[in-house]
């Protein structure tokens, strides 16, 4: 697809694989080219899930390209831009907020600072035995401001994301898993075949309801807990008519998918969903 960024079709999963070596470290093209697949895994009907993950075994991404930044002009502005105001924000998706569909990430090697933030933005997260994850912003006099201070303490405790952010030092994919931030860890050989079997399972569920999932859950995370019941109570009483706010949570319930479910289910059969 890209010079960096490579995407393909296996079933219904986007697999996109980031290739710029050594460490594939993130400037504009590489955003704009992640991005680009990622549109392609919204946009294509036939997708349910997308899997990135990187070449090789030894880094996943090392984050911002900071050797580009430093041979720039040296003015913040121009750094900067090349971080931001970008369509789904820095690396193409940790702003992707139309991206509705689930995206597993197989973190294949070392995630360090805006490589880290491009697996929080994951749905879900496998890793090598080997992955370590870190974040080294503070000792080089910025923030993790691309997704890490956004979503790390939401994820795990904010101690440990605190002694993450202040110190750098590296996480491994044990600490991670035991946190809840990783859902497996595999020796690395093991990793793309598991992975690929997780978008496979995760691929056989309802179209509908695996984008309304994130849909619903977008707009009620932040609510007290009356009140998330009210954001679907809300997409129930508004019958289809998308006024809710949750246009694909709407379709979902009123879609023949929906009743499809419930009939298997009383049959004693695997659903054929349609996405309508």
């Amino acid at each position: 697809m890209g010079d960096f960024v490579h995407a393909a079709k296996r079933g219904r999963v986007l697999e996109i694989v980031m290739d710029r070596p050594p460490a594939n470290a993130i400037n504009r093209q590489f955003s704009m080219e992640m991005y680009e697949a990622l549109s392609w895994l919204k946009d294509d009907d036939d997708l349910r899930v997308g899997l990135v993950t990187a070449t090789g075994e030894r880094i996943f991404s090392a984050g911002w390209d900071l050797k580009e930044i430093a041979s720039g002009s040296g003015s913040n502005a121009d750094a900067l831009a090349s971080a931001d105001d970008l369509e789904g924000g820095f690396a193409g998706i940790v702003e992707f907020w139309d991206l509705k569909k689930p995206v597993i990430g197989a973190i294949n090697g070392v995630a360090v600072g805006g490589g880290f933030e491009i697996a929080l933005a994951c749905d879900l997260l496998v890793a090598a035995d080997h992955v370590e994850f870190f974040l080294p912003e503070m000792q080089r006099g910025f923030l993790p401001d691309a997704g890490a201070i956004q979503r790390l303490p939401r994820r795990i405790p904010y101690n440990v994301a605190m002694d993450l952010f202040l110190t750098g030092r590296r996480m491994g994919a044990a600490e991670a898993k035991h946190l809840g931030l990783v859902r497996d860890v595999v020796p690395r050989q093991q990793l793309l075949d598991h992975a690929r079997a997780l978008a496979a399972e995760i691929a056989d569920g309802a179209p509908l309801a695996l984008q309304a999932l994130k849909e619903a859950l977008g707009a009620m995370m932040h609510l007290p807990l009356p009140e998330s019941f009210e954001v679907t109570r809300r997409a129930i009483q508004a019958g289809g008519s998308g006024d809710s706010g949750l246009p694909t949570y709407e379709r979902m319930l009123f879609s023949d998918d929906f009743m499809e479910g419930a009939r298997a289910f009383a049959e004693k059969r695997k659903p054929e969903f349609k996405g309508s």
